[in-house]
């Protein structure tokens, strides 16, 4: 039987002691008795897949070592639960454990305690200098640097300055961004699917310039990104009503900068299309797709809506809309042998995780689509004009398409979203406010409503014409339901109404009018 000396080391730095250094240190404690050495360079003690560490484990377990020697004890393990379950094994095969700096006898309680303290604090010390690697990392990331990773597709690499700091930032590479205004522009039109789009780009031999196969994972993930898009007004709104966490404000969004789309630093697991927590920021390279067709795109994306073309039978028009406002997952469709035949349910109900009781009641498709048609056309005999920024056009062939907010109210449509900024603001200030103050948030909110109230009055009435010709096709569209194809009655659906939420028997409905 021999000593085992042990000694890691992660990165090569100036002030970090080499392998050899701890060995010299370790043999010191081996008073010239036979050892054998094992080292790991390169791997990190946050675990113990490390070669050198599994090969001195695998001596011990064939009684071959009689003692472990290292030179601190962080360099053997930094995590509690693999040191506990190292000192088990220890124990098991009568191996004491020497740190040489640190002095510890293993073979007394005391010593053992001092030994778990220490690792207790070995952790602690990982975590923070992963938690400060973490906020620098977002922290250059809101200043807009190049993070590394790979280049997105239609985009080069070129040099730049940011705050006085040497970085990248993206650069258009027209040819591939051709390809990509094709590939977004096919996908706004809810007739092509990703299917169609893949089998257009191999029949018209439009190859990928960087040598991979189109598909749809691929060509999802594009559109998806938001790395391309022209970043105005309507793309912030977009992002905020997602619960993402935006970092610049609705200022800056001028339609020039792309974003950049981050994780964020809360841990989540849910799914991809969920944008909640996620960081926005605005990125220094020019976008080249228009707000208006990446939104149209991203919507498709989020609803995970296929083309209408290969809708089932049992789909229901309403599908991508209905959601549960009990934990605001959709509500899928579901086929029984009953003379109802279809119903929605919970997409969450059951699931292991979310764990949700459901809408609270039976919701039958049939029944649901027949309130709606009603509801919609209650909706439509109330208004006369249409904010033309939340519409989309239907066309007396039925041709869609999303109409573009008029560029000369864009300031205003960014002023209107600072003061619904301002006012919330201020109500969050309500609770424990003085007197005085109080005062003040009421003559503020009363001042930026009586503002916000005359901007939307200027928008609506700039637009009242073109709006009520809009209105008169829609209601047209109505009217004649019973003849319309699944693929019209969903894009009406997708004009007027935003999102519908069922729960507990109540249905409440989000128009975009």
């Amino acid at each position: 039987m021999y000593d085992a000396l042990y000694a890691r080391q992660s990165i090569e730095k100036k002030d970090s002691i080499s392998v050899e250094s701890q060995l010299e240190y370790c043999r010191y404690e081996t008073h010239g008795e036979a050892c054998m050495e094992y080292t790991d360079k390169g791997f990190s003690g946050k675990d113990t897949h490390r070669p050198g560490f599994e090969k001195m484990m695998n001596d011990i377990r064939t009684g071959r070592v009689k003692r472990v020697i290292v030179y601190k004890l962080d360099r053997i393990s930094r995590s509690i639960l693999d040191f506990a379950n190292m000192m088990e094994i220890f124990q098991k095969y009568h191996v004491e454990f020497v740190s040489s700096t640190e002095k510890f006898d293993t073979s007394t309680p005391i010593g053992r305690a001092m030994l778990n303290i220490c690792i207790v604090f070995a952790q602690l010390e990982r975590e923070t200098i992963q938690k400060r690697v973490t906020d620098a990392y977002y922290a250059r990331c809101k200043r807009g640097f190049y993070m590394g990773g790979r280049i997105p597709y239609g985009y080069r690499l070129t040099s730049t300055v940011i705050d006085n700091v040497r970085t990248s930032m993206y650069e258009e590479v027209p040819e591939e961004s051709e390809q990509l205004k094709l590939i977004y522009s096919m996908y706004a039109d809810t007739d092509n699917s990703l299917g169609d789009i893949v089998r257009y780009l191999a029949e018209h031999q439009i190859k990928n310039l960087r040598g991979a196969n189109w598909s749809t994972a691929r060509i999802s993930e594009m559109l998806r990104n938001p790395v391309y898009v022209e970043a105005d007004i309507d793309v912030y709104q977009f992002f905020q009503s997602q619960g993402a966490n935006i970092y610049n404000p609705a200022s800056d969004f001028t339609g020039y900068n792309a974003c950049y789309l981050y994780k964020g630093t809360v841990s989540t697991t849910r799914k991809q299309s969920d944008l909640s927590d996620k960081e926005i920021v605005l990125a220094p390279h020019k976008g080249f797709i228009p707000s208006k067709i990446w939104l149209a795109c991203r919507m498709r994306c989020l609803n995970n809506r296929q083309s209408t073309k290969t809708c089932k039978p049992k789909n229901s028009w309403l599908a991508g809309k209905v959601k549960c406002g009990n934990c605001g997952y959709a509500l899928t469709i579901r086929k029984a042998k009953t003379k109802w035949g279809r119903y929605f349910v919970c997409s969450q109900s059951g699931s292991r995780g979310v764990g949700c009781t459901g809408a609270g009641c039976t919701v039958y498709a049939d029944v649901l689509e027949e309130y709606m048609l009603g509801a919609i056309k209650d909706r439509l005999s109330e208004f006369s004009a249409l904010n033309e920024g939340l519409i989309s056009c239907i066309s007396d062939t039925g041709e869609k398409g999303i109409q573009a907010f008029p560029q000369k109210h864009m300031t205003k449509k960014i002023r209107l979203t600072q003061i619904e900024e301002e006012i919330e603001e201020l109500l969050s200030k309500v609770s424990g406010a003085s007197g005085v103050l109080m005062k003040y948030i009421d003559e503020k909110i009363s001042e930026l409503d009586t503002e916000r109230k005359a901007l939307q009055e200027e928008i609506v009435t700039a637009n009242v014409t073109d709006t009520e010709g809009r209105l008169r096709q829609i209601t047209n569209h109505v009217k004649a339901w019973e003849t319309l194809s699944f693929e019209d009655r969903q894009a009406v659906v997708d004009t007027l109404i935003k999102v519908i939420r069922i729960a507990d028997g109540n249905i409440e409905i989000t128009w975009n009018i």
